[in-house]
This record gives C-alpha cells, sequence and structure tokens, in this order.
C-alpha cells in the first residue's frame, strides 16, 4: 500500500484548536516535511488549494501558499516522491493548468500529477467576482468532466478542439507535452462525484471516517466498484486519515482531547455553515462530512489515535481493503509525526515491509 503526506499548505495544518501547534505556511516547512517523507519512503505529496479561510481566533487556514508554485519547488529538491499540486478548476483555464503540468513534470522528470477540484467555498471566489453562482453546484461534475476531457487532449496530443457547454478550443495547443502518463485525482464520494472518478480520474480520494475505526469508508470503495464496472476502468482510492500518535494509548489520547478542548469554535461554525450550502448536486459526501459536527476539531477526517503499535496495526488494516491504492496522512505535529511514522510506526506495518529506507528494506531491518 502506498502512503502519501497532505502537505500542510495552510497555517495550523488540519487541526481547528487553539491548543493545537500554531505555525504559518512557508516554502522551508513544507520542504523539510517532504524531503523527510522521501527519505522514509513515502510514496507521494499532495497539496490541496485554498483561497479564503475560516477565520477564527486561530484564522485558521487564512495563510495559504499557491499549489502548483509550492510543488513546483518540491519537485525541484526531491528526486523520488511523487508530487500532486492541486487545480482550483473555477479560476484556471484547463490549457493554463495543462501547460503549467507539463512544466512540473519536466521539473520532476516525470514525477508530477494532478488533484483537480470543482469548489465548493463560494467566499473563496466571490472575493474575486468569479463565484458562478449556487446553480454551480448542480452542474460543477458536467463542468469539471469537459475540464479534464482537454487537459487529456492536451497532454496526450498536444492539441484541442474541444467544443462544450463550458468551454470551446479553437487549435489550442500545448508543447512540450509531459514526458510521463499524468494522473489524475478527483475527491467524489456522492454518486455523481463517483462517476465522475469512474469515468475521468486515475483515483479517487475519499475521507477516512470515524475515530479507530479504520475501515469504516469501505462501502465507498464498493459503490466506486459499480462505478467502474459501468466504465471498465480501474480507478483505485486514496484514503485520508488524521495520525495522532505516542508511546502509549494513554498519552495519544490524552493530546486528542486536549486538542478537542481548545476547538476554535468560531472556525468550525464558518466550516459547516460554508460546507451546508451545496444543496444541488446531491451534496457530495467529502462536503457534507466536512461541515459535520461529530469531531470538527479536525474537519471530521477519519482519525487514529493511540499508541505507535496500534496505529500501525490500523494501517494495516486499511491496507486490506480491497480498491485502496493508498492512504494520505496528516498529522497534528508534521515534522515530528513524519520522524514518528518512519522510525516507530512503519517498521511494524506489514503493508510496508518492501519499503528501502537507508538501503535497506524495512523487512530486513525488523
Amino acid at each position: 500500500m502506498k502512503v502519501g503526506v497532505f502537505c500542510p499548505i495552510g497555517n495550523n495544518g488540519w487541526l481547528l484548536s487553539e491548543n493545537a501547534p500554531q505555525y504559518q505556511p512557508s516554502f522551508e516547512l513544507n520542504k523539510q516535511i517532504v524531503q523527510r517523507a522521501e527519505h522514509y519512503g513515502f510514496d507521494f505529496a499532495l497539496s490541496m488549494i485554498k483561497l479564503r479561510g475560516f477565520g477564527g481566533k486561530t484564522e485558521f487556514w487564512e495563510h495559504n501558499l499557491e499549489s502548483f508554485t509550492l510543488m513546483a519547488g518540491l519537485a525541484a529538491v526531491t528526486s523520488k516522491i511523487q508530487i500532486y499540486a492541486t487545480a482550483a478548476t473555477l479560476v484556471m483555464p484547463p490549457a493554463i493548468v495543462a501547460r503549467m503540468a507539463s512544466t512540473i513534470d519536466s521539473i520532476s522528470n516525470g514525477r508530477f500529477g494532478l488533484n483537480v477540484v470543482t469548489g465548493w467555498q463560494a467566499p473563496e471566489y466571490s472575493q474575486m467576482g468569479m463565484w458562478p453562482g449556487d446553480e454551480y453546484f448542480g452542474k460543477r461534475y458536467e463542468y469539471l468532466s469537459e475540464y479534464v476531457q482537454i487537459l487529456r487532449e492536451l497532454w496526450t496530443d498536444g492539441r484541442s478542439d474541444f467544443k462544450g457547454e463550458h468551454f470551446t478550443m479553437n487549435d489550442c495547443r500545448v508543447s512540450p507535452k509531459p514526458q510521463a502518463d499524468m494522473k489524475i485525482i478527483c475527491a467524489g464520494q456522492s454518486d455523481a462525484g463517483l462517476a465522475f472518478s469512474a469515468q475521468y480520474a486515475d483515483y479517487n480520494f475519499v475521507f477516512g471516517k470515524g475515530l479507530n475505526t479504520p475501515t469504516a469508508y469501505a462501502e465507498i470503495n464498493d459503490r466506486l466498484k459499480t462505478h467502474t464496472d459501468q466504465t471498465d476502468r480501474d480507478v483505485q482510492t486514496y484514503v485520508l486519515f488524521m495520525v495522532i500518535a505516542a508511546e502509549t494509548d494513554a498519552e495519544a489520547f490524552a493530546k486528542w482531547q486536549h486538542y478537542n478542548e481548545g476547538a476554535d469554535v468560531e472556525a468550525i461554525n464558518w466550516l459547516m455553515n460554508q460546507g451546508g450550502k451545496d444543496t444541488k448536486s446531491g451534496s457530495d459526501t467529502n462536503i457534507r462530512q466536512m461541515a459535520s459536527s461529530v469531531s470538527p476539531v479536525n474537519i471530521n477526517m477519519g482519525t487514529l489515535v493511540g499508541s505507535y503499535a496500534n496505529v500501525a496495526k490500523m494501517l494495516d488494516e486499511i491496507g486490506q481493503i480491497q480498491g485502496t491504492e493508498g492512504i494520505l496522512l496528516t498529522f497534528d505535529d508534521f515534522i515530528q509525526g513524519v520522524e514518528d511514522f518512519g522510525q516507530r510506526i512503519q517498521p511494524l506495518m506489514q503493508c510496508r515491509q518492501h519499503v528501502v529506507v537507508d538501503g535497506q528494506t524495512l523487512e530486513k531491518t525488523a
């Protein structure tokens, strides 16, 4: 099973808490994280795009880097790890994204891929006068379908004459073409999102569910399979989890409780309000889950809390779910979290015994 790191491109990572580590995003921070992740054999690094945050006492996600420029820089200072940027498709024309992707493909020597998002938080785009109106919620996957078809044509043929409802290409050209097959990720859990991924994506990105319930998301893989049976394509899942680990379960749960006690209620309420506004596209489950009040201190992503050994066991359980290609990880403290994963958790994982660290496979060092 592949393992990736979800780069902290926004301030404070993924914890909406006054008690969590407080930090600003920077290239140096992300470089340190991704270079150490590469050292420990992580397979990929992905960064989101966020154009406006949730406010609150922690100013959550009010401070963000830009995904393509960050990942271009990281591509230049790494040599093995796969690099994914995220395209905010509402404000980035597909021909420009195709050319930027081809450029980072050159920088990375074929290690670049793309995550595409439709946009769900209206204030991100209305602040620039670029929100198309709430009717867009009902059309966003049709829009994205045209977008990705154009990308594929430009990367494969170097030109596009695509004519659709949302885009018109007139002998549009992109050269040089990428040297490697450009992989596309899309986050979908609704029927519309899964149908899109089954038709157009290489990987489907989903949220893990619950606290220490590593396999609770498995039904999404089953639903995706019903769609890929119709498209006759093999689309695997990348599932997102937060890891909060320590020497003992008690220590790890003490940290988790401390973060919850410091929850930034104002920022959480903003998230819940914005996440509930999509009522026209079946309300994609990823967004509904973010807007839930079950465990909002870390945006309701699946959370693995426990000792290094128990976290390793739970991660192995994820690796046994059919249709799962990999895990995308966040940490409460990213620098320490990557080190703890590399030194304390990964060596205990059965599904990672093939990984080479310091010239030796983990199987030989176990």
